[in-house]
């Protein structure tokens, strides 16, 4: 590599590493905990076991029960986590397009309707999440955070760009022990770098995608989903009596045979129209699973009106928040993903701690000169 080039490769590596470095330290320290997030929220979080008896409840009654513990107001979404057979998670606001920070969360069981817990939206996994995605400074803490990571990736490529030269010349992992302790240093650096390269670039793209969630929302909300309710754009919004909630999800289901709900939004929510729910089903496999599908029903009639897959880029977002966190395939990848951000914390300090002391050997270097 010719020396002006690899002056401007070494300046595109320090620069974008200085930048980002402060930043990526912040999220890979509130990233470890999220790792492990189910495990600890099973942890602290009230979380009984659900009784099994004859026949579920229907939908309908379970909101009725929901709603009734919050008089006044109404449920707008029903989750089922896969994680956690035999409940289902309602979240109850004032009216459909309030804040989340306005949301009530309520586990029922589906068998005897017994409320079985109301997740924490203040709890310390949430504050950490909420630091980690946009350090509560909302879409433009998200996209901030997206040009860090963008950041990072340069940093990265220009790194294995400067590598590749200095392991012509050396053994590949050496690490000069015979040297200065800066010296040592720049070697582990360098070796812990280009090991992790492949785990920092999926971690760092998949983080960028997910600080662009609410970018993709709008870009679904304009493109495909308003197609599937165009025919509905000119008729009075349905204020009331929807039809029932227990017949949407079968119908959808019934149209989909191999999916199962995971989703159901009612009417006047952002993910649907004031005319349908929309009923997000999940495949049952491992990555179909974390793949939703929207079944569009008529809130009037409880007929089915449209249903298509989700465009590329909402697929990529769905495939990237997992995948950035280690969720898939167990306790043993989140263990793998753990042990890779404990490393990165160290190459960021380390990498923090190289340019400290090469900043201050060359204001060495200049005093000597000038005395």
């Amino acid at each position: 590599m010719k020396q002006k080039t690899a002056k401007r490769w070494f300046n595109w590596h320090k620069w974008t590493s200085l930048i980002c470095t402060i930043f990526l330290l912040y999220l890979c320290i509130t990233g470890l905990p999220l790792i492990f997030h189910e495990e600890i929220e099973h942890l602290l979080e009230e979380n009984k076991e659900a009784v099994v008896t004859q026949q579920k409840l229907s939908l309908d009654k379970l909101a009725e029960i929901a709603e009734s513990r919050f008089p006044g107001e109404k449920v707008r979404y029903a989750f089922w986590d896969e994680n956690e057979k035999n409940k289902v998670l309602f979240d109850v606001v004032d009216k459909p397009d309030a804040p989340y920070e306005k949301s009530k969360y309520l586990v029922l069981n589906e068998y005897t309707g017994e409320i079985l817990g109301a997740p924490k939206t203040d709890g310390l996994m949430h504050i950490i999440l909420k630091l980690h995605t946009d350090m509560f400074l909302g879409i433009p803490g998200k996209l901030f955070l997206g040009l860090m990571g963008i950041l990072f990736m340069i940093s990265i490529a220009s790194g294995i760009v400067l590598y590749g030269p200095i392991m012509k010349k050396y053994d590949f992992g050496m690490v000069r022990r015979n040297r200065s302790k800066r010296l040592q240093w720049l070697d582990t650096h360098n070796l812990l770098g280009i090991a992790l390269t492949a785990w920092m670039l999926v971690v760092g793209f998949t983080g960028v995608i997910n600080t662009l969630s609410d970018v993709i929302l709008g870009l679904w909300q304009q493109g495909q989903l308003a197609e599937m309710t165009a025919p509905y754009k000119n008729q009075e919004p349905l204020r009331a009596n929807y039809s029932s909630l227990e017949e949407a999800k079968l119908s959808a289901e019934n149209s989909l045979k191999d999916m199962k709900a995971a989703v159901i939004a009612y009417p006047g929510t952002p993910f649907t129209s004031k005319h349908h729910y929309a009923v997000f089903m999940r495949g049952n496999t491992e990555l179909t699973s974390k793949l939703l599908r929207p079944v569009l029903i008529d809130a009037k009639t409880g007929s089915v009106t449209d249903s298509r897959e989700m465009p590329w880029y909402v697929n990529t977002l769905f495939l990237s928040e997992p995948l950035h966190f280690g969720n898939y395939g167990g306790a043993i990848l989140k263990i793998v993903w753990a042990v890779f951000d404990v490393f990165t914390i160290f190459v960021l300090i380390t990498g923090l701690y190289l340019w400290i002391a090469r900043r201050r050997a060359e204001q060495q270097l200049f005093f000597a000169k000038e005395s």
